[in-house]
């Protein structure tokens, strides 16, 4: 009898499952039909099973793969919305079927207008409905700001701002009950994107988790276009070849990598490293393809200086050392920054003519007075969401080599200074962390898994995952005093865990403690 009971138990359950799974797909069909939207088309809504390799035909070829595998089952929702006569956004709302009552807003990179797939995926398998929105164009392209002030004000905040009031609306709809806290997690622009929010949009989020942000936006576009002036073009004698770099790089950690107290290839704290080329300078007879020339090291020397105006004000801060291998390929590569080209071309001047090869102090000065929408994304008065109770968790890798990481202690201490708050006082609604080792976003010799992502994934414990300690922060008031960063053999996963490190919530930086094994969290600490 009892093992009948039991069978039977079983055999209820799994049906109220099954009828459950059925009764969420049934309302996936049908809230297409009973959206009520202002100045919006849905598109479509469709039930995607997990498991789904999910095919996006329509997704732009400049924005990656054109499918996406979806880990748990969700009701996807696709709708355009008009921001202006001549503006609108694409957008998705992913609502998965085990809903913990939590919204979400994903964010973009760079000038991309293409919706975080992978981060949609990666929130709604942890119960968030997600968001994204496509920034008010397709592709990684500025093209689309040419002479289109309404396309550069969705970039600028108006796309992401959009997405949240239409995506709670949608949740709300869609479960019968509305969202109980709501996050925001992205990195680059979308970093960019969760400090717009959080200055001008207060109300938007509950937590924000916001990644090497590209704040100080028109500075770091300059920024980013000054270091061909710099170079030249490849063939010119104050070019430094790529595989010069990997030569600078390893004398970088000869000069720099003892300052934590431990030579293992990774600098904690990159701002205390200040690192000179001139060892590096031909002796007579030396081979050149191992050794610079003096103008060489005059070159290196001004990519690792900060970039000034012309009064000698500080436009934007160094390249911080660390970075340069991945920096040799996209910064000091012998062409323009693609996005810097971009953006003076079709944002700020609307002139296809502009020569990029030409940049100079007059056009650091134009970006920075014109400021489409105060993209800049620069006030350091963060009261607003003080006052309402919002959590912001800053990071930014050590080794970022498209975003200055000096940028990020700067902006931390603006904040400080405008609201005449210490570090201590900040703590209680804004932390920063520096994560050794890392580069843009993700990636880099350290430990940079951190949950930041999909694919940067050991745990979703708090002490490990940068968007569950947010959640742990708000929700139970238990806030992040470290960030427990992972190193995987091999850097895969399946290859198990070579080590992990604690990272430190700044302005502390990481020492080594003289004894134990280096790869033991305890052997580290936080000065």
């Amino acid at each position: 009898m009892l093992l009948s009971a039991c069978g039977s138990w079983a055999y209820g359950g799994e049906r109220a499952r099954r009828d459950a799974a059925d009764d969420f797909q049934t309302s996936c069909d049908s809230i297409a039909s009973t959206l009520q939207i202002d100045n919006a088309t849905v598109y479509f809504s469709q039930f995607v099973s997990a498991g789904t390799n999910l095919s996006i035909p329509d997704y732009n070829v400049t924005c990656g793969a054109p499918s996406q595998v979806v880990p748990s089952d969700i009701c996807r929702v696709a709708l355009y919305v008009a921001t202006s006569n001549s503006s609108g956004i694409n957008m998705e709302a992913w609502l998965p079927a085990n809903w913990t009552g939590r919204f979400l807003s994903t964010g973009n990179g760079g000038l991309a207008g293409c919706i975080g797939y992978n981060d949609m995926a990666y929130t709604t398998s942890l119960g968030f409905a997600s968001v994204g929105a496509n920034n008010g164009h397709n592709g990684t392209s500025g093209g689309a700001f040419y002479n289109s002030p309404e396309v550069v004000e969705d970039f600028a905040y108006r796309s992401v701002h959009t997405g949240v009031v239409v995506g709670k609306q949608i949740t709300e709809t869609f479960y019968g009950e509305a969202h109980n806290k709501s996050y925001y997690l992205g990195c680059s622009t979308g970093g960019r994107q969760g400090f717009k929010s959080a200055q001008d949009f207060p109300e938007d989020f509950d937590g924000i988790v916001a990644g090497a942000p590209a704040f100080a936006f028109n500075n770091l576009t300059s920024w980013s276009g000054h270091f061909y002036p710099i170079t030249g073009s490849a063939n010119s004698s104050t070019f430094v070849p790529q595989s010069m770099w990997t030569v600078i790089h390893e004398d970088i950690m000869k000069q720099c990598d003892t300052i934590d107290g431990y030579a293992d290839g990774i600098i904690e704290a990159a701002s205390l490293c200040n690192y000179t080329s001139s060892g590096l300078i031909c002796g007579n007879g030396a081979n050149s393809t191992a050794c610079l020339t003096p103008t060489q090291a005059d070159t290196v020397q001004k990519i690792f200086s900060p970039l000034l105006a012309q009064d000698g004000s500080l436009i934007y801060p160094r390249m911080q050392p660390g970075s340069e291998i991945v920096a040799s390929f996209l910064l000091y590569s012998g062409q323009p920054f693609p996005y810097t080209t971009d953006w003076f071309r079709y944002a700020i001047y609307n002139d296809l003519s502009w020569d990029p090869t030409k940049i100079n102090t007059s056009d650091y000065a134009t970006a920075a007075r014109v400021n489409p929408f105060n993209i800049e994304t620069w006030k350091g008065d963060l009261s607003a969401v003080q006052a309402r109770g919002t959590k912001i968790l800053h990071y930014h890798g050590q080794m970022d080599g498209i975003i200055s990481s000096e940028n990020s202690p700067r902006y931390y201490e603006h904040v400080s200074a405008t609201m005449g708050l210490s570090p201590a006082e900040l703590d209680s609604f804004y932390r920063f962390f520096r994560i050794s080792g890392t580069g843009h976003c993700t990636g880099g010799d350290g430990a940079h898994v951190i949950g930041q992502g999909r694919t940067s994934v050991e745990s979703v414990d708090p002490s490990e995952n940068v968007l569950m300690a947010m959640v742990n922060w708000v929700e139970s008031d238990v806030a992040p005093e470290t960030i427990v960063g992972t190193r995987w053999v091999n850097d895969t996963q399946s290859a198990g865990v070579d080590y992990k490190r604690a990272h430190c919530k700044y302005p502390k930086r990481n020492m080594y403690k003289g004894e134990g094994d280096p790869k033991e969290i305890e052997s580290w600490e936080c000065v």
